[in-house]
C-alpha cells in the first residue's frame, strides 16, 4: 500500500481480490478477476511483487496469481521484488522463488531487492527505517522502466 500511495501505482491486493485456484482450464480466462489482473499487468510499465515468506518460498496466493499470467503480460517488463519475513535471515528464498517465476514469464527482475523483517513492519504499517529501502528499490525500478518504455516505443 505504501508503494502504491507514494509512487502513484495501482495496488492489486491478493487479500482482497478473489482469484480462484489456477487449474489451467481455458474457462478461467473469462473470470473478471483474471481479466483485471492481466489488464493491469499488461498496461504497467513496471511491477512490484511483494510477498511474505512461507516455508522458504513466496506465498501460495502470489504464485497462484502469477500462474494466470504469461510472457504476453510480462515480456521484458521491469519487476521489483520485495519480501517480508520474520527473523534476521528470512526472505531471501521468497525473493529467489519470485525471481525464478519472473524469468519464466520473461519479466526483467531488477537486481536490487528488499527484505523487510518484523522490525520494518509492525501492525501492517511500514516503519520509518524501511522507507529509504523502498525508495531505493523504486528508484532503480523507475530507471529500468524508462529504458523499457523507450524500447517499447521503438
Amino acid at each position: 500500500k505504501y508503494i502504491a500511495d507514494q509512487f502513484e501505482g495501482e495496488l492489486y491486493d491478493l487479500a482482497i481480490e478473489e482469484l480462484p485456484l489456477y487449474n489451467g482450464e481455458e474457462s478461467q480466462r473469462d473470470l473478471e478477476a483474471v481479466k483485471k489482473l492481466k489488464t493491469l499487468v499488461k498496461a504497467a510499465d513496471g511491477v512490484v511483487l511483494c510477498t511474505p515468506e512461507y516455508h522458504n518460498a513466496m506465498s501460495g496466493a502470489l504464485k497462484n496469481s502469477l500462474d494466470y499470467l504469461s510472457s504476453s503480460e510480462f515480456i521484458h517488463k521491469p519487476v521489483a521484488l520485495l519480501a517480508v519475513a520474520g527473523g534476521g535471515k528470512g526472505g531471501i528464498n521468497a525473493l529467489n522463488s519470485m525471481r525464478t517465476v519472473a524469468r519464466g514469464v520473461y519479466a526483467n527482475a531488477i537486481p536490487k531487492q528488499v527484505v523487510l523483517d518484523g522490525l520494518h513492519v509492525q501492525d501492517g504499517e511500514l516503519g520509518e527505517d524501511a522507507k529509504p529501502l523502498i525508495h531505493d528499490v523504486v528508484k532503480e525500478l523507475k530507471a529500468y522502466m524508462s529504458v523499457y518504455k523507450e524500447g517499447k516505443n521503438n
